[in-house]
């Protein structure tokens, strides 16, 4: 790891021990202000070409964010992936300020490329309250000591990726992820349609509880979709699937934090008519439920 050389526009975020790709991806959250509620982000090749959908969550919050009084926390946010981003263009964050009332206020977020909304956002934010306070049980899993990430993993399968996909699959990544029960994605067998993922950010980040909301939005479309393809045998490395998100939604219930190790517990209840839902439970290391997600995608076989 190395120093993230900030420059103070990042504040609170500033000189803290992470990764380059963390560092860029930190970088790229935080977004160019270009009008009172217009935000601009750049945007992150992952090796496709085009905008990952987590990437677009992340900085559509984050535009968001930046219009609501700090006093007030994120608590559910609800997206529609419109068209697919071109990842070597910059995206713009049109801010709608919706509602801002005496307990919760709303923002609505589009974002635009080349004149066109590629996703759209409806977030909620709280004053911190107190109240009831429950939740379901951590499912049992292995801890994420001694399973291999996924760069690990795809380097011992190396010689049968496509030549094109193996930049891709070997790059460094600001998120590790390491899968408790993965799919060999050139042999896949068919699995039942739940899936773990222990994921963290790979450095040490400050204690701004928005940027941890908003690197738990961009990591949560890892492995999501792919979770209700486990019963077909199929995976995105066959060229009949046409794979994509729909619309995706979360629910922030406590504090957390992103570079320290949460389970990504998933599961997918149904596929039909070309869609698969999937949703899925984060908790720490210590069972607590941190935040709940949901997504439903296109898996569509082409003919």
């Amino acid at each position: 790891m190395n120093v993230a050389l900030h420059s103070e526009a990042y504040g609170p975020w500033y000189g803290y021990l992470m990764s380059q790709v963390l560092d860029e991806l930190v970088k790229l959250l935080a977004l160019e202000q270009l009008e009172h509620n217009l935000f601009r982000g750049q945007s992150q090749d992952l090796g496709w070409g085009l905008v990952f959908g987590g990437q677009v969550l992340g900085q559509a919050l984050s535009a968001a964010v930046q219009t609501v009084p700090s006093d007030r926390a994120v608590h559910s946010l609800h997206g529609y992936f419109l068209r697919p981003g071109i990842a070597s263009k910059s995206i713009v964050y049109d801010v709608d300020r919706i509602r801002d009332g005496k307990s919760f206020t709303t923002r609505r977020v589009v974002a635009i490329q080349d004149g066109r909304p590629i996703f759209n956002l409806s977030a909620s934010f709280q004053l911190k309250e107190e109240g009831f306070d429950h939740q379901f049980e951590m499912p049992e899993s292995q801890s994420p000591d001694g399973l291999k990430n996924e760069v690990q993993r795809w380097a011992e399968r190396l010689d049968g990726i496509p030549e094109k996909y193996q930049p891709m699959v070997l790059a460094e990544r600001p998120i590790e992820i390491r899968a408790v029960d993965p799919v060999d994605p050139l042999k896949p067998e068919a699995k039942p349609a739940n899936h773990k993922l222990w994921v963290r950010a790979d450095g040490t980040l400050s204690d701004d509880h928005a940027l941890h909301c908003y690197l738990l939005a961009y990591c949560s479309d890892f492995g999501f979709m792919t979770t209700a393809m486990r019963p077909h045998k199929a995976t995105w490395l066959d060229k009949s699937m046409q794979v994509a998100s729909i619309d995706h939604a979360m629910w922030f219930h406590r504090p957390f934090r992103m570079d320290e190790w949460l389970l990504h517990s998933i599961d997918s209840p149904s596929a039909s008519g070309a869609r698969g839902l999937v949703r899925g439970s984060f908790f720490t290391k210590d069972g607590t439920l941190v935040a709940s997600t949901a997504q439903e995608g296109l898996i569509r076989e082409r003919g």
